[in-house]
């Protein structure tokens, strides 16, 4: 069974993605996705780790996210129905960017034992 932070997380995940789908305008090739979410355990903030390929546009991305995060938080006080809404904070996902890291260095070892 989840937990009450679970289905937030979750929650917050799927909205916070909806608004950045909406209203930020990153330009036609970059991807940006919310991978998780973390709230901590006094609901007061919300971890949102975001993903952006191509990974040499992250920097900028996050940092317009960032500037922009009183608007998200604005529409998402609207949009959700809860006592308090947790302060959002964007942090940077790496774990993306290894994984294909590593998937790039099997796919090598893969052809060289071919």
């Amino acid at each position: 069974m989840f937990s009450r932070i679970d289905r937030l997380n979750e929650l917050l995940k799927r909205e916070i993605g909806d608004i950045i789908l909406r209203e930020e305008e990153f330009g036609r090739n970059i991807l940006v996705t919310i991978t998780k979410v973390e709230i901590s355990g006094d609901l007061s903030e919300a971890k949102v780790f975001v993903s952006v390929l191509p990974a040499e546009r992250r920097p900028e991305i996050i940092n317009s996210l960032k500037g922009d995060v009183y608007n998200i938080q604005k529409i998402l006080d609207r949009k959700l129905r809860l006592k308090k809404v947790p302060k959002i904070i964007f942090c940077e996902e790496k774990r993306v960017e290894e994984a294909g890291r590593i998937e790039e260095l099997l796919s090598k070892i893969h052809k060289n034992d071919n």
